[in-house]
């Protein structure tokens, strides 16, 4: 697809793609470290793919300045989203912030920017590694 017809997408199309490709990134990673019991491996994808983490990371790129421009207009979209249900275990921001996450996650998809989309959800598993092993 074209850039521009990309940006003209829904920012939730954008999530919803995002929220797919962030799970089966994590699913992958999980499995090639060798977590191949399933229970288990539920368990630990659930660590990288809930609103909490991914707003959390979201919320790093920002302070870090680690988006460009055309990426934090994504971002701010899909965060200004307005969906008809929010999650019950988290809260509305923290939701929000996760939409942001998923967005930018599908925009880069429909833009057919793979190595950006890869360092992106490198990036995002590598933080979240990071940030469980320092609170263990």
């Amino acid at each position: 697809m074209k850039e521009n017809d990309v940006l003209q997408m829904k920012s939730l199309a954008l999530a919803y793609m995002g929220d797919v490709l962030y799970e089966v990134y994590v699913r992958d990673h999980l499995i090639r470290l060798g977590k191949v019991n399933v229970n288990r491996l539920h368990q630990a994808a659930v660590t990288f793919v809930s609103a909490k983490q991914q707003a959390k990371v979201l919320r790093y790129w920002l302070s870090e300045d680690v988006l460009t421009e055309e990426e934090l207009s994504v971002v701010r979209r899909g965060r200004n989203a307005k969906s008809k249900t929010v999650p019950k275990n988290t809260d509305v921001m923290t939701y929000r912030y996760s939409t942001g996450f998923e967005a930018l996650l599908g925009f880069h998809y429909f833009c057919e920017h793979q190595e950006r989309l890869d360092h992106l959800l490198t990036e995002a598993v590598n933080y979240i590694e990071k940030d469980v092993a320092d609170n263990a």
